[in-house]
Order: C-alpha cells, then structure tokens, then sequence
C-alpha cells in the first residue's frame, strides 16, 4: 500500500500519487483515509486501479501495464522502494542534472556550499541519478604550467559522494563565457592568452581577422607553443592529472563518464557563432579558418590537390547573414555546390574529426582501465536545417546536405574509442522555431541519434534551453525512447538514448511548481520506477577501459557520408509528463471516488 508522511498542518499535506495539494475538507487522516464530511473510505489498491482504469491510456498503460496501479503496489518503504519491474527497467533511462557553470569559482571555491547541499539533497530526493559538471582548464592550472590545483573539486566531488550522486565530468578546454545561457566568466589560463598576445593566430579566426579566445585554433594541434607543449599535450596531462588526483573517486565508482571537451562551449566544433562577436540567432556563423596556421594548411591541402590557385571562401557572408544573402551558401549555383566549395567542405570538416579524434584517444590513454565510459557532445545546430545549404551547420564544421550525412562520420569516428554521442536540443520542437530559420530540431535530432546507433555506439544528449513545462519534457521523453517501451518483438531494434542530462540546476529548477514537474519527469525516465542504483539491472554496467581501436583512415570516415533513412520516431512518448491541467482532472478523479 502506499504510505505517506502526515503533518499535524491540514494545510500543508499533499497528495500522495501526485505531490500536489489536497483541499482542506478532503485530507488524509492519519494517512489511512480520506475525509469529506461524515463520509470516509480507505485508500485501497482496488480504488487505485479504478483510477487507472479512468485515466488516458497512453499515460496510464505502457507495454500492457496499468503503471498506476502498478504504482499502488510500490511501498515506499526502503525494502519496497528498491524493487523493480523487471520488464520496465529495461527501458529505464538514467537522468542527470547539470551543476551551475560557476559551481566551483576561478577562486578554486565551491559558491554557497549549504545552499548548494540543500538544493542536491532535493535533487536526490528526486530521484536522479547524478549529476554532470564542468572541470575548467582556466581554474585548475592557472597558476602556471603543470601547477594543477585539484582542491575545490575535491571538496564538491566528497559532498557528491556523501549524497551518492554519480558524476559525469567534462574536461573544459574552452573559455566560459560567450555563448548561449553562459552567466559567469572563466577564461583560459592566462599563461596560454599571454602566448596570444604576441601569436594571436593560436585563436580561431575569422575572415575579418576577429579572433576568438574561447578555444584553441585546431590548427595549433601540434605545434609546441606553450613552454615547449603542444595543446594536445597540455590537454593529454591535464586529464592524467586528473586521473591520479582523483584516483579515490575513480575507484569508488562515483566518476562515471568523462565527456572530452572539443571546441566552443565544449563541442566538437568551430566557434562559428560567437555572441561576443555580434552573432544573434538564425546568423549563419562565418567559417574560423582564418589563422595563419589553417590558412596554410588549406593551401597546402589545395596544392596536393593540384589547385594551388584555390583560396579560402571570401563570398560566404557575415555572423547574421542569411544563406540567400550570400554567394557560398545561396540555393541556386552557390559555391559550395562547385568542386573548389566541396573540397574546402570537406578539407573543413575533416579537419575537425581528426582534431576530435585525436584528443579523445589522448583521453583513452589517460583513463586507461578506469571504470568509466567516454563521451564527445555534438551541437544541436537546427536553424537553416530546412535550407539547402544546412549554412549554420557548414559553418560549424558539420558538412551534412541533403545529399551527405555530415553526422555519421563524427559517429564512425567515436566509435573507434567506444565513446558515447552526446547530443542537444532534445527538448525543442520545430512547432516552437520561427518560420524564417528554417530549423527542424526534430528531425536533425532524429538524424544524428539514428547515426550514433547505426554505427553501434551510446548516444546521450541534454536540452539546449531551461524547459520547466510538459511539453519539453515529453520532446526529451520521445526522444530518450523513440519507439516508447513496446515490447522488442514488435520493431527490430529497441531505441533507448544511454542518459540524458538537464540544464542546469538554478533556483528556478527548484521552485515547488517547477521542481514537482520534474520529479514526474524523472520517474518517466526511469520508466515508471524508482532510482536504480544497480546499472546492470538496465544494461549499462561499465567495464573497465580499454585500448581505442586502430585509427581510421580519413576514406573509411568519409564512407559514412552516404545518407540513409533514420530510425522511425513515435509521434509522442507513450510514458508522458501531464500538465498540470490534467492532473487537476486526475485529482478530481481520485477525490470522486472517495466521495461516492
């Protein structure tokens, strides 16, 4: 049966199925029965299944399952709160909360440790299963070369510990500060911008000579600039430094994945639509190959070619342009339909993998037997999508047209290292984007999933924007499980996205309306079941880290292009998160029946 924990304060007691508040003359008494008037029935598990019975059934039955009555069944007793359904586990995703970007300050310190404490017991109150955080580069080893400070992470990652809250840490190469939802400034460390003071071409550029501080030009890759280091060295040290100061937590299994940082804002990227640089959304971006270190490789690349006439794009507009305004990017005849446009898309793009590849097999090396999995995040660039150019993507580093998949390669690529697609937007809509951007979220969502699982590897992904209403988190939940939790034998393949990570925790996550709706949307997650601490239970025991596999050849990356059909979605998620509209008529529901 269920149980509840009353409170001598009528006023303050809740609804034990839907944690919202009962009205006054309709409360639990000695959380046993209902009162209303002289009239008082028994919350039995018969009543329960009533309910279920008047309930929608795409909410109510999943799989041939009342989960409202299977709910009735659920003690929350610890011994009860533990067991799961065998069948529903299997469709059980795990789901993370991002900490705020500034957790840890650029003074090495945790900001409002109690608060935080507060807000994480909640949180785990709630059922996720961890939590993802930035490990910045321009803390740890401000101080100088190879001077890494590892404190303030200690401090969090023991409170994560003491809450038994997984992590998901992200390596961050990049500068915070300068992109979309980014509230707190942490650079580079300064003893790498002082190189760029006096060798600004380090940085990416444009093709009007704006550079961009956010993030090491790939073109530096290997080049010793930094007291003798490369940056693929400098980000080689930094994770084994990690590794051995952190070794405790690595060992306890607290540490669960390590997402590589690869670009802008942690992406595998280029820095194509920097706000600090004037772009505003649908703005194409500009290409940021302008370095003198690219720019020679490109002329390098076009004279083996046999094009040493070839120069970089000089017709592909500015950060806000749109594809039509420009030569390169226009629908009839642009440039990047002609061969000198395809090879610089290609030389581009390729550029970009091999950068990716390359630090996440330094990566490899460094968690080598760590119990861990790895994971890169690909941004969710959906304006211009509906464009036959895809410019935003192009500009990205994303060569993807109607007629070549520009995703599958990256995926090809991770999976040489058994890495995890980390991808964003699941929660938009393309109801939600302007006519005028051409996006589809949906659908570029739907397309770089399916790759990631063609090619045999996890995907996982994150929401783009703050979403606190059902309608995101039902695009998150179709998503997570495109053909809802069926059994197997009704389609070919069980589509299931290995994690899902929410952005961000803030004090408007937490409010009471907020906070309520997202419980619901963690026990959608998981399911219709409690937290689960046993990953095998739902398929995702971790292994100990192996060896990356031989390097691709660039052709065996390119192969991938060919585009073919994506997986089919539902077209809504069978396990939703109803508005709160709907649970009023729920709760109406319930109290009919206690009043009969």
């Amino acid at each position: 049966m269920l149980s509840s924990h009353c409170s001598s304060n009528q006023q303050q007691q809740r609804h034990v199925l839907w944690d919202i508040p009962l009205p006054r003359n309709q409360i639990y008494s000695g959380c046993q029965s209902m009162e209303n008037g002289s009239n008082k029935k028994r919350l039995t598990r018969g009543n329960l299944q009533r309910l279920g019975t008047g309930m929608n059934s795409s909410a109510a039955k999943t799989d041939g399952v009342n989960h409202v009555a299977a709910a009735s069944r659920t003690s929350t007793t610890q011994s009860e709160a533990t067991t799961h359904d065998d069948k529903l586990i299997q469709h059980y995703v795990p789901t993370f909360v991002m900490l705020p970007l500034g957790v840890v300050t650029a003074e090495n310190v945790i900001v409002d440790k109690a608060k935080l404490e507060k807000q994480l017991k909640e949180l785990k109150a709630a059922e996720i299963d961890g939590v993802m955080v930035d490990v910045w580069w321009g803390i740890i080893e401000a101080r100088g070369p190879k001077q890494y400070d590892w404190s303030g992470y200690r401090e969090l990652f023991l409170l994560l510990k003491k809450l038994d809250l997984k992590i998901q840490a992200i390596m961050s190469f990049h500068q915070c500060g300068g992109n979309i939802g980014d509230n707190v400034f942490i650079s580079l460390p300064q003893w790498v911008l002082k190189v760029g003071e006096t060798d600004p071409d380090i940085f990416y550029t444009n093709r009007a000579g704006a550079r961009n501080k956010e993030y090491l030009s790939l073109g530096v890759d290997h080049l010793p600039l930094f007291g003798g280091r490369t940056p693929v060295q400098m980000y080689g040290d930094f994770m084994k430094s990690f590794r051995e100061s952190m070794a405790d937590f690595f060992e306890s299994g607290l540490i669960i994945d390590i997402e590589v940082g690869l670009g802008p804002a942690g992406e595998l990227r280029y820095a194509s639509y920097p706000e600090t640089q004037g772009w505003a959304f649908p703005g194409i971006g500009e290409f940021q190959c302008y370095d003198k270190y690219l720019a020679a490789d490109f002329k390098e690349a076009a004279a083996k070619a046999g094009h040493p006439e070839w120069e970089l794009p000089d017709d592909a507009g500015e950060y806000n342009s749109r594809p039509d305004q420009t030569a390169f990017f226009r629908s009839n005849n642009g440039t990047y339909l002609t061969e000198k446009g395809k090879f610089f898309l290609t030389w581009y793009s390729t550029k970009l993998l091999l950068h990716g590849d390359e630090i996440i097999d330094e990566a490899n090396k460094a968690f080598l037997g760590c119990k861990l999995k790895l994971a890169a995040k690909v941004s969710g660039i959906h304006w211009w999508y509906n464009h036959p150019s895809h410019a935003a993507e192009l500009t990205a580093g994303y060569y993807n047209l109607p007629d070549r998949d520009g995703y599958r390669p990256v995926a090809r690529m991770l999976s040489r290292h058994n890495a995890i697609l980390n991808f964003t937007c699941l929660e938009m809509r393309n109801s939600e984007q302007p006519a005028y951007a051409k996006s589809a979220p949906q659908e570029l969502v739907q397309m770089v999933l399916s790759d990631g699982w063609k090619e045999g590897i996890e995907v996982a992904g994150e929401n783009a924007l703050a979403r606190y209403y059902a309608d995101g988190y039902n695009q998150i939940l179709l998503n997570a499980r495109p053909n809802g939790v069926r059994p197997a034998m009704e389609r070919e393949k069980k589509l299931r996205m290995y994690g899902v990570t929410i952005l961000r925790l803030t004090d408007d996550l937490m409010r009471p309306n907020n906070l309520d709706l997202f419980k619901k949307f963690i026990r959608k997650m998981h399911a219709d079941q409690h937290y689960c601490p046993e990953l095998s239970k739902y398929g995702h025991a971790i292994e100990r880290l192996e060896r990356s596999k031989p390097k691709l050849r660039t052709e065996e990356l390119l192969e991938a292009t060919k585009p073919s059909e994506a997986f089919p979605w539902d077209g809504e998620t069978d396990m939703p998160v109803e508005p709160a509209s709907v649970f009023a008529r729920l709760l109406k529901t319930i109290l009919s029946i206690f009043s009969d």
